[in-house]
C-alpha cells in the first residue's frame, strides 16, 4: 500500500495496515492511540445539538482526544464513547451526559497524522542504527533554547480556550519572563521571543486546566517538539502525572 493508497480519512484497519507496511511491525487501535494519533468520527447534523454544529449543517468530523475517552478505546471498548470533543469551530466542548456513542468501525484517522507518525518512526529507527555523536550538555541545552511564537501557536492554539496570540504578546504570567518565556529573548524585539514548550505546557495545564491528553499529543505530533519530548515525559514523571 503506497502513500497514495491511504485515504484522507482512513479506517482503523487501513491505518494499521499502512503503518505495518511502513514499519514492518503489527499495529492495533491501542498502539495507534499510544503513539498520540487522534481518531475522529463523523457527526451528522442534529438539530437537538445545533450549537455543536454551527454552520456545518451537513455535519463534521469530531476529534476524540479526551484522556478518559481514548483510554476506554485503548482498553478494548466495544464501541466509541465521546464525552468531550471540539465543535465545528474547533472549540473544546463537553457533550451532554452520558456522551455520544458510535460504532468502532466509524473511527477514522487523518492521512497527514499517519504520514507524520511514519516519518517520525523512520527517523528514530535511522538514529538507532546511526546514532549522532555525543555532544556536551551545554551544547545540548543551547539547541533547546526555545520555540518561537508561530510554533507555540501551531502546537497549542487549538487546544486552549483563550486568545493565545494576544497572551503571548502580553507576556503576562506563564507567558512572560517569570513563566515560560526564555528570559531576555524578547529584549531587542518581540519577534525574537521564544518560549520553553515544556514549561508552557505545564502552565497551560495547571493554570488554564488544559487536559494533559492533548498536551501529550502535541509533543508527539509536531516535529519541532521532538527534541523536547524527553524533558516533557521526565517532568510528568517527577510530578506523578
Amino acid at each position: 500500500m503506497s502513500t497514495t493508497d491511504l485515504p484522507f480519512r482512513a479506517t482503523t484497519a487501513e491505518a494499521c495496515a499502512w503503518l505495518a507496511l511502513q514499519t514492518a511491525s503489527p499495529w492495533t487501535l491501542a498502539r495507534l492511540l499510544e503513539h498520540g494519533l487522534t481518531p475522529y468520527v463523523w457527526l451528522d447534523y442534529d438539530a437537538a445539538h445545533a450549537e455543536l454544529f454551527g454552520d456545518a449543517n451537513g455535519g463534521y468530523a469530531a476529534p476524540i482526544f479526551f484522556e478518559g475517552d481514548t483510554a476506554r478505546l485503548a482498553a478494548g471498548g466495544e464501541d466509541v464513547l465521546i464525552t468531550i470533543t471540539k465543535d465545528a469551530y474547533k472549540i473544546v466542548t463537553r457533550l451532554p451526559e452520558p456522551g455520544f456513542r458510535r460504532r468502532l468501525d466509524e473511527l477514522r484517522f487523518q492521512k497527514k497524522d499517519l504520514e507524520r507518525l511514519a516519518g517520525k518512526l523512520k527517523h528514530e529507527a535511522e538514529l538507532a542504527l546511526n546514532p549522532p555523536p555525543v555532544v556536551k550538555a551545554e551544547a545540548a541545552r543551547e539547541s533547546q533554547f526555545g520555540i518561537g511564537k508561530a510554533q507555540v501557536m501551531e502546537a497549542f492554539s487549538r487546544i486552549v480556550k483563550m486568545d493565545l496570540d494576544k497572551a503571548l504578546d502580553d507576556a503576562i504570567g506563564i507567558f512572560g519572563d517569570d513563566g515560560a518565556r526564555v528570559k531576555a529573548s524578547a529584549k531587542k524585539s518581540k519577534r525574537n521571543a521564544v518560549w520553553n514548550p515544556v514549561t508552557l505546557a505545564l502552565g497551560l495545564h495547571d493554570v488554564y486546566r488544559v487536559p494533559l491528553g492533548p498536551l501529550k499529543r502535541a509533543f508527539k505530533t509536531h516535529d519541532f517538539l521532538y527534541d523536547w519530548e524527553g524533558d516533557w515525559d521526565e517532568s510528568l514523571r517527577l510530578l506523578g502525572k
